[in-house]
């Protein structure tokens, strides 16, 4: 059985490898835009951004193992068009026949209309290796930097220029930073610790236009003000990678619509990671985390051998913003109710997200037994009462 991943990341790399592991023995083809093979891009906008790490280390695996397992990389070539009736790839290349197809197209950033300076020289957004590549020699000290957008990525991206030296302004159109995904007592320990380092975070203000011709000078927000700015980061969240999927007539529902299994509207296609929404508990989910890549991978390759393993993600994130880190267990969807819990140390501390009485997830900042323990609980489906998380002088108590 020939089997063909669209897609060379994190999600392709686990899928091969699980279905080498799964014993798989036919061929097994990745298909990658990209002329690098498969890395991982968390440390894009952190280590890798900050010089601290090399492209060497980015990799996911060593040229020799692709080997050894007998998997081809087409790298640098462009996935064009789906035949599903004739089983056929067409790409930048030529066409490739397959008898099971996987999509794992990750997700595209949002970019700015040219028509309020988007395409100004100066402007970045943050994705792949060729993105970074492109931003690290602008970052010099004392330059100005403004971020757009008050997400994760933003922020790292603030954060690292920070430490490089450079002036940095981040703005978020939303009433605070984090809205969609993080309550305010998460936001503001995040807000507080990039303060301290000298960033201005201006909340509340939306973007009119990147000024300058030619090249950005500078962002005018809608209040009127002007920010100076020798370069401006764009990161105002992604969209999924679908619409190959959807030239070729496959259901698309947030993302391309799989099953439980991972199997979209196609017996023959399958989908996973940032590009691939799934059903879960009545409602459809779509998942942007190298967790979510790796584990829905793996899932979807032990069914396309025939197992019927419904996806039952376990989500855990995790944001290195300065000397702190953020580690995220659970879903956090549908709360009514948070716990904060102060840490021993200046930026530091837990916030505990309940729907009733049932725990929904953990945000753990510099507090890595809080993070433990609120794994545990989560993954195992365990909520103890809201009160006891607030009253306990020993967290882990909660486990037993």
């Amino acid at each position: 059985m020939e089997i063909v991943i669209l897609g060379a990341g994190q999600a392709a790399a686990s899928m091969a490898a699980k279905l080498r592991a799964s014993g798989h023995d036919g061929p097994i083809t990745i298909v990658g835009e990209e002329t690098a093979p498969p890395y991982q891009r968390p440390p894009l906008s952190k280590a890798y951004l900050l010089g601290d790490m090399a492209l060497d280390r980015l990799t996911l695996r060593g040229s020799d193992w692709w080997d050894e397992q007998r998997i081809t990389l087409r790298l640098g070539e462009k996935a064009r068009a789906i035949d599903p009736a004739r089983k056929i790839v067409t790409t930048s290349k030529g066409e490739i026949a397959y008898d099971m197809l996987a999509l794992t197209l990750g997700a595209t950033p949002r970019r700015l209309p040219a028509d309020i300076g988007g395409e100004l020289q100066g402007t970045f957004t943050i994705r792949n290796l060729a993105d970074v590549d492109h931003l690290v020699d602008e970052l010099t000290p004392g330059r100005k930097l403004v971020v757009i957008g008050g997400g994760y990525i933003g922020l790292e991206a603030a954060a690292v220029a920070r430490k490089i030296g450079l002036e940095v302004t981040l703005v978020e159109a939303a009433p605070r930073i984090l809205g969609r995904v993080a309550a305010e007592e998460t936001a503001s320990m995040i807000r507080d610790l990039h303060h301290a380092h000298g960033v201005t975070v201006i909340e509340g203000t939306g973007l009119a236009r990147i000024t300058g011709t030619g090249r950005a000078t500078g962002v005018e927000l809608v209040d009127g003000r002007v920010i100076p700015a020798d370069l401006v980061i764009c990161g105002i969240g992604v969209t999924p990678d679908s619409q190959l999927a959807a030239d070729a007539g496959l259901s698309i529902d947030n993302g391309i619509a799989t099953n439980a299994f991972g199997q979209t509207s196609d017996p023959a296609i399958w989908a996973a990671g940032d590009c691939a929404s799934f059903p879960l508990e009545g409602d459809r989910l779509r998942l942007e985390s190298v967790g979510n890549a790796i584990d829905m991978a793996e899932n979807v390759a032990v069914n396309m051998l025939g197992a019927t393993q419904a996806y039952q993600p376990k989500p855990w994130f995790w944001s290195d913003q300065f000397e702190a880190k953020l580690q995220i267990a659970g879903l956090n969807s549908g709360y009514d109710r948070t716990i904060l819990r102060q840490g021993e140390t200046a930026h530091s501390g837990s916030v505990w997200y309940y729907r009733g009485a049932q725990l929904l997830a953990v945000d753990a900042l510099n507090d890595a037994r809080a993070y433990m323990v609120g794994k545990r609980l989560v993954d195992a489906g365990r909520s103890p009462a809201p009160e006891a998380v607030a009253s306990a002088t020993d967290l882990k108590a909660l486990l037993k």
